[in-house]
């Protein structure tokens, strides 16, 4: 049990540790730009996606998603709102912004409790509220600062939120339910890269045999991550992956901050600042709540 604990907080480090890496990976796709970038991600994710429902015997389980009109029907929004979340994720990144896209990951959990309240009627606690205000005020700050809304922040917040809602309402697995998504997407991706062939606009075999890999690889580094994150998180507890969460766009500030050398004026010191509070008594109510529970349930069990 120790032993399977340990191995998922590792393929749960590791799953996150790569989506931090990211920032690495995208510009090297360059001169491609984001929304090519996008569509081959798109096609190459869906060709690996398709290998692994046939590896892992996941065929029949597919079906039944792909059968149920409800599932395939909330899978088709999540669609669109991971496109949004790539998208933006991709153009941030080689544009100057990995700082700011490392900011729509840091407020992501806040954005998800939110929009608990806000679509599901769900009801918050007292340290919750503290937390959602101290980032409400960061944001307004950052606002300032940038002279601007931050949109590639907010963009990326809100839609991978709405995804994880998505995903949630359909309830079918990680494997299945991606493969539909980009079942779904796939043909928009391979109309878009063929019309940029066409218009002899595409970098894909006009770059080199490199840059072509490269392209195709973004399919595999989709999905390496989504398993290391699903065999995670059958292993270790809800908690540890909240926690584990928070790894990813840390990752990504330190190269925004220390390779990329993006600005950070002391007023977005303070922003990242207020952000980072609030996460710190978002996770500790989190954690103590979630204990509280368990002790409770226990009580309750020993009656």
């Amino acid at each position: 049990m120790v032993a399977e604990t340990r191995r998922g907080f590792l393929l749960g480090a590791a799953a996150y540790g790569m989506w931090g890496l990211f920032p690495l990976y995208w510009p090297l796709l360059e001169p491609a730009n984001a929304v090519e970038i996008l569509a081959h991600r798109v096609f190459w994710s869906l060709a690996v996606m398709l290998l692994l429902v046939a590896v892992l015997l996941r065929l029949p389980r597919l079906r039944a998603v792909l059968a149920d009109p409800r599932a395939f029907g909330i899978l088709a929004m999540a669609a669109v709102v991971i496109a949004v979340n790539w998208g933006t994720y991709i153009w941030g990144v080689n544009n100057g912004h990995v700082v700011e896209t490392s900011l729509g990951y840091f407020i992501n959990p806040l954005v998800t409790v939110l929009m608990g309240v806000v679509i599901l009627g769900e009801r918050l606690r007292r340290l919750q509220w503290m937390a959602l205000g101290i980032a409400a005020v960061a944001v307004v700050g950052l606002t300032v600062e940038y002279g601007r809304p931050p949109w590639v922040a907010l963009t990326l917040a809100f839609s991978f939120a709405m995804y994880g809602l998505a995903k949630k309402k359909a309830n079918a697995g990680a494997v299945e339910s991606l493969t539909v998504e980009t079942l779904i997407l796939a043909p928009i991706a391979a109309g878009y890269i063929l019309w940029m062939v066409g218009q002899g606009t595409s970098t894909f075999g006009t770059e080199g045999s490199a840059h072509a890999v490269l392209l195709v690889a973004t399919g595999v580094v989709t999905a390496i991550p989504l398993i290391c994150f699903g065999a995670a998180a059958t292993r270790v507890s809800m908690t540890t992956i909240g926690l584990l969460q928070y790894l990813a766009p840390t990752i990504q500030f330190a190269l925004g901050v220390l390779l990329f050398r993006e600005d950070m004026p002391a007023m977005r010191w303070v922003g990242f600042a207020l952000v980072w509070v609030a996460l710190v008594i978002f996770t500790y109510e989190a954690v103590t709540h979630r204990r509280r529970q368990l002790r409770l349930a226990a009580q309750a069990s020993a009656l």
